[in-house]
């Protein structure tokens, strides 16, 4: 793999946004944590003076534990859901199969670690569905999104779980799934050996700079993934949000912003359906659109001049330089995008 290719990898939301621009870049809910959880974080300030405890590690354990019905010592608390992809060359895979267009980062740790990696590429012309038959038989190792960057696409669960056999490990990126209204699709329920289950609390919950998440797995799957990590992986204030963002205040929450995104996704799509040159590729069901727009560049750094930000599409395995992906905001905001997109696009 060159190292143009290792850097398109890297690209992220972030790079595309910038101060001061309306940011239509980064999958975030949120500009900051909803105050009850920075109350909570505050309070957590005083325990930094210790190094993180075995109970409060316990404690945000059972707390997903039982958010999921699954038992604490199948919970491993992340350092963001991020870190697991970095974690995955510790599985020791001989062959891992990349379902994409999706999350870069997986690629890129594995293929830096040495590991063999062969990318199924789904057919746009399908509508990016997932066919468990196209991953290879010999690949004991399998990593999709479900719902899937940047596709937007939601799999169904049970095509997934035609991807588990002895001796293979599914693993599953559900970072965008609490935007997705009861959960439905995820496996986070499902105690299997050879899954593993990925969860990130940034999106929904505003905590970008904090990096916090969690893997669900069997003992033996999550002790093989941590093998190599430090001692104390993960700082105070991310036990205490994983604990916080699993109660039933955080839950209420993130059912009633599900259902917000989904009305404002629908609104959404429709807008940018009616502007000349915009496709809006797929059945989306998470908090961003995949666009088809022609001369994408140019049009991409267009919005830029006025002011909007949306995410460059090409970095993504399978995708081209017409293909942007923006954010799913409120109905103001996105009132703000379609019109940028009406005066770039239409217009010339």
């Amino acid at each position: 793999m060159s190292g143009d290719d290792r850097e398109l990898l890297r690209h992220h939301g972030d790079v595309d946004a910038a101060r001061g621009l309306a940011d239509f870049a980064v999958n975030v809910r949120l500009d900051r944590p909803p105050r009850w959880l920075r109350d909570r974080l505050a309070e957590a300030l005083d325990d930094l003076g210790s190094y993180p405890s075995a109970d409060a590690d316990e404690a945000a354990r059972r707390a997903v534990a039982d958010r999921h019905d699954r038992h604490p010592d199948e919970v491993m608390v992340l350092a963001g859901a991020a870190e697991a992809f970095a974690l995955l060359p510790a599985l020791r895979p001989r062959l891992a199969a990349l379902i994409h267009p999706s999350f870069t980062e997986p690629d890129l740790a594995l293929r830096t670690a040495g590991v063999p990696v062969r990318r199924v590429l789904l057919d746009a012309a399908d509508g990016y569905r997932l066919r468990a038959e196209q991953v290879p038989d010999e690949a004991d190792l399998v990593v999709l999104g479900n719902p899937t960057n940047p596709t937007s696409v939601l799999h169904p669960a049970e095509e997934i779980r035609r991807l588990l056999r002895p001796g293979r490990t599914v693993v599953v990126d559900e970072a965008f799934i609490d935007a997705v209204p009861g959960e439905r699709e995820s496996l986070a329920h499902l105690a299997d050996p050879g899954l593993l289950v990925l969860r990130s609390l940034t999106k929904m919950w505003g905590l970008p700079g904090l990096r916090a998440g969690y893997a669900l797995g069997s003992p033996q799957l999550l002790a093989e993934l941590g093998r190599a990590r430090p001692h104390w992986p993960v700082n105070s204030l991310v036990l205490t949000a994983v604990q916080a963002c699993c109660e039933p205040r955080a839950l209420a929450e993130s059912g009633s912003a599900a259902a917000e995104f989904t009305e404002n996704r629908a609104s959404l799509m429709d807008a940018l359906d009616g502007v000349s040159g915009v496709e809006v590729v797929g059945a989306a069901r998470a908090p961003f659109l995949l666009l088809r727009v022609p001369d994408g560049q140019r049009v991409r750094e267009e919005l830029r001049e006025r002011g909007i930000a949306v995410r460059r599409g090409d970095t993504f395995p399978g995708l081209d330089t017409d293909h942007l992906r923006v954010a799913v905001r409120d109905p103001e905001q996105n009132s703000l995008l379609v019109k940028a997109f009406q005066d770039v696009v239409e217009r010339g």
